[in-house]
């Protein structure tokens, strides 16, 4: 078997040769886009390597949780998308034996089934995700039922949705996974218009919504971006109904491409953010056209929708092949999740955003859930009057749940951006580092991190992370 990552290789060959001899298996995964599609290809592989197993979803992998893993009767527990920090606990517990197929940082404790990139030098920021950790275990899970290469495409809609995507597209050992599901006929990447939305949305949605390169005129303008397509010569209407961007031909797209790129130098668009109009757009072939699932970006925001409203299962499903009902109650939970997302970024725009020397936050207590504060935040980074060049720090109040040593406790959220990245910002430290300070635990990505903290300890934690963010690079 030729490995997808050739440096993983030996390390997913001794998890799959555990995971062959667990006599009862437990999957516990993240809940989000990524720990859904991590936990989709493992479970489609141990099924079809025959090995039963039961799943769990956690929005947070604490002791609590692997207590409760220790007292069942589990002699094995893969965990997916989580579990390499949390090693330190792990080994505590002599319960179970435990597989790893993560990409966050390790703790310091081994274990014999430990797959992650950051263990052979590769980035698990940027360069694999917890799907790509996930397929490289069921790559080596192959057996008379096939090699299952055709699960790299949810490895890759995994990939994107950790926001893994630089400079327009994947990169590092994300490659080879996606040269396999292209080579399997799962997948096609290729050079295309670099916007949300491709196979759903009409195209003067598709482009007023777009703001990841905003084009005056245009960007949130719905009448404007209905004047600049109005006026080229294309067919974009069928039936006179607008076109998706799926609908058009590649002279369609062109067209309209080049008006875009006209629109933004002539309107002073830097010319970065006009080159990344364009990127590699990864789309799934075995999925219906003109649906999320078609392409890796709607897919991955679909399954954050479940996940965020406490329905992993209902992801799961979806990404291990289920459709009809499943896919109505994910599409159901992705209208719910895009109506609390406009309330959200009402809620910050009240609350206010407050700026120290080298980060900006907000606190939104209990009026938005805690797991749609992180996405609240990105977006916020574009409204008027908060900085896109300084890290922001997002507070909101944990639900029945969040309580830790009997203490409540309070989430927090924070989001970077890749020209941050690139001067050296890395908020997994971050978090870290500030949540240590005041008795909490964090952790995450280098874009992306997060943390639980004791409430009350909110403005020593933001202190803590000025101070670390200064330290890291100089905003000011």
């Amino acid at each position: 078997m030729d490995a997808p990552v050739p440096e993983l290789a030996r390390r997913a060959a001794r998890c799959a040769d555990r995971l062959r001899e667990a006599d009862d298996l437990l999957l516990a995964s993240h809940i989000d886009a990524d720990g859904l599609t991590s936990a989709g290809i493992a479970s489609t592989a141990l099924e079809r390597a025959g090995i039963a197993h039961d799943v769990v979803f956690e929005k947070q992998l604490d002791r609590a949780a692997i207590e409760r893993y220790a007292d069942a009767s589990y002699d094995t527990a893969f965990f997916t998308d989580f579990g390499s920090g949390q090693l330190d606990v792990i080994t505590e517990y002599d319960a179970f034996t435990p597989v790893v197929a993560d990409h966050h940082q390790p703790a310091d404790a081994d274990v014999e089934s430990h797959l992650n990139p950051l263990l052979e030098g590769i980035d698990g920021g940027s360069e694999l995700s917890g799907a790509g950790a996930s397929y490289c275990v069921a790559r080596a899970l192959e057996g008379e039922r096939g090699d299952n290469r055709d699960l790299a495409a949810l490895a890759v809609v995994g990939a994107v949705g950790d926001m893994q995507v630089v400079d327009g597209e994947l990169v590092g050992a994300n490659t080879g996974i996606v040269a396999e599901g292209v080579d399997a006929g799962v997948l096609d990447a290729t050079r295309d218009l670099a916007v949300f939305g491709t196979q759903t949305r009409p195209l003067p949605k598709l482009l007023a919504y777009a703001s990841d390169v905003p084009i005056p005129g245009i960007t949130g303008d719905r009448n404007g971006a209905l004047r600049f397509l109005d006026a080229l010569d294309a067919e974009l209407r069928a039936d006179g109904e607008w076109k998706t961007w799926a609908d058009l031909d590649v002279a369609e797209r062109r067209t309209v491409v080049s008006a875009l790129v006209q629109r933004a130098v002539r309107t002073g668009v830097d010319v970065e953010e006009v080159e990344a109009l364009v990127g590699t757009t990864y789309t799934l072939l075995e999925e219906e056209p003109g649906t999320e699932l078609r392409d890796a970006s709607e897919f991955s925001t679909l399954l954050n929708a479940t996940a965020r409203y406490d329905r992993a299962a209902v992801g799961l499903a979806v990404c291990r092949g289920e459709r009809g009902a499943p896919l109505d109650a994910a599409r159901e939970l992705l209208r719910e999740h895009r109506r609390t997302l406009a309330t959200g970024v009402n809620v910050v725009r009240e609350v206010g955003v407050e700026r120290e020397d080298n980060v900006q936050w907000f606190h939104v207590g209990d009026r938005l859930p805690e797991t749609v504060v992180g996405i609240v935040a990105g977006m916020a980074m574009g409204e008027d009057g908060v900085d896109a060049g300084v890290p922001i720090v997002a507070f909101a109040a944990k639900g029945d749940a969040g309580e830790s040593d009997g203490e409540p406790s309070v989430k927090v959220s924070m989001r970077g951006t890749p020209r941050l990245v690139e001067r050296g910002l890395d908020l997994s430290a971050v978090a870290s580092e500030a949540a240590s300070a005041v008795g909490g635990d964090g952790g995450g990505h280098e874009v992306a991190a997060g943390a639980t903290v004791p409430a009350g300890r909110e403005e020593a934690f933001v202190a803590a992370a000025d101070a670390a963010v200064g330290d890291q690079l100089d905003i000011s």
